[in-house]
């Protein structure tokens, strides 16, 4: 069964594709491919094994009717038409589990960097503004201990999120998800609120949810009004969560005392977002699950979903199950 990887991923997952006999790998020879170039590639191939953003709509199924399956190098999969895969019983997989642990540890570095200003004190020493009179008044940061953290989105990220939080801060846990969870309420003594209830209450919120284009700008000036003076926006999920504009202007006008984003819309930001200008902002470039462990865990994860399609077992981590009914 041909698959088609699109850039070359880590060798825990390299193995094991290369070492089976059940499927031909297709691999560009190069991997900044064109639109169409890439499309060319995807018609050849059953199955896609796809890193990156690209896009799997209406439009991507028509021309590449071949395609059986998309295995995916990430845990979101908002790029893809779910809907319309599974009408058309095309299996997709995402990598979730193993990047949680890495992804929350960059939530909870935004954190910390946010609240005690690390990026403007990080420029005070590379441009020489480090002034060795101690001012008692300047540069305070804000202690996290003992505060609440509001989490948007209490699944494996979040948890972690919150259990750092939790035993390194002994800060307050609330959370605003689909489904309430009990067992993580007794574990963190964590209270489930309403969405309302989290923006407002919230000293440090931070957006974990899986992300849906209905969900598109929920951060906006209406809920910005909503949170504390010295409210920490944190967001290691999609930039789509968050309108940039209404941000830039909670954060200039003081509705909110800092943010800190490891994904942006669109990616990669742009060089002139006014974002960049600001002190009280912490920005990362999308590298929640950069770390060996994780990054070798989803390439082993992804591979194993394309091993288990063409061998036609039970694919470990399916996001449309549906297919099979």
């Amino acid at each position: 069964m041909k698959v088609f990887l699109n850039k070359t991923i880590p060798q825990a997952g390299m193995r094991l594709l290369q070492g089976s006999t059940k499927v031909e790998l297709i691999q560009p020879t190069s991997e900044n491919l064109s639109k169409e170039e890439w499309l060319d590639y995807c018609r050849q191939a059953a199955i896609i094994a796809n890193v990156g953003k690209n896009t799997f709509d209406k439009d991507f199924f028509d021309q590449c009717p071949n395609v059986k399956a998309i295995a995916l190098f990430s845990v979101g999969y908002d790029h893809v038409a779910i809907e319309e895969a599974s009408k058309r019983k095309i299996a997709v997989t995402n990598t979730p589990n193993v990047l949680s642990k890495a992804t929350s540890d960059v939530a909870f570095l935004l954190m910390q960097a946010v609240a005690r200003k690390a990026s403007y004190n990080f420029d005070k020493v590379r441009t020489g503004k480090w002034d060795a009179d101690l001012d008692p008044t300047e540069d305070l940061g804000q202690q996290l201990y003992g505060k609440t953290l509001g989490v948007f989105g209490l699944g494996r990220i979040g948890y972690e999120m919150a259990k750092k939080s939790k035993y390194a801060f002994d800060m307050d846990i609330i959370y605003h998800n689909r489904n309430r969870n009990h067992q993580i309420e007794k574990e963190l003594d964590a209270q489930y609120v309403s969405f309302n209830e989290l923006v407002q209450l919230a000293d440090v919120l931070s957006i974990h949810a899986n992300y849906s284009y209905e969900q598109e700008n929920l951060f906006n000036r209406a809920v910005f009004e909503q949170m504390k003076s010295n409210a920490i926006l944190i967001n290691t999920a999609r930039g789509g969560f968050i309108n940039e504009d209404d941000v830039y202007e909670a954060l200039t006008s003081g509705k909110i005392w800092g943010a800190g984003l490891d994904v942006t819309n669109p990616e990669p930001m742009k060089t002139t977002s006014a974002l960049l200008s600001l002190s009280n902002v912490c920005i990362l470039p999308h590298i929640g699950s950069a770390t060996e462990e994780a990054r070798n865990g989803m390439a082993e994860l992804m591979a194993q979903n394309v091993l288990a399609f063409a061998e036609n077992r039970e694919m470990p981590t399916i996001v449309n199950p549906e297919i099979y009914l």
